[in-house]
């Protein structure tokens, strides 16, 4: 059973090291801020949850355990809202191709100034 684990903790590791490795080909490859963001949040946190599960199966201890799912929730937690405030800013200042977008749901919060009243 052991060498059942073992060798699926390296296949996860495997796994999770490509995912993170096609991410950062990802961010160097593509040219906007929209799908840079896609490749920087999806199969990164994809990558790193297939990591911990197999660091999970590999140690066997409680402890770790407890200690990755805090791991893991953090980082569920911040990845999407950092993609989300950089998106938003990226929209702010213009750097996104308008075009591209098929819904534009920021467009109203152009037209008028959140502090302007009206």
């Amino acid at each position: 059973m052991n060498e059942i684990l073992d060798a699926a903790s390296l296949l996860l590791i495997l796994v999770g090291a490509a995912l993170c490795l096609s991410a950062a080909i990802g961010l160097l490859r593509f040219r906007d801020v929209p799908t840079r963001l896609h490749a920087a949040t999806k199969p990164q946190v994809l990558g790193f949850l297939l990591i911990c599960v197999a660091i999970a199966l590999s140690l066997r201890s409680w402890p770790v355990v407890a200690f990755l799912v805090v791991v893991v929730l953090i980082q569920l937690a911040t990845a999407p809202l950092a993609a989300h405030m950089v998106g938003r800013q990226a929209y702010r200042n213009g750097t996104i191709d308008e075009r591209s977008l098929y819904v534009d749901e920021l467009a109203e919060s152009r037209e008028t100034p959140p502090g302007a009243g009206g």
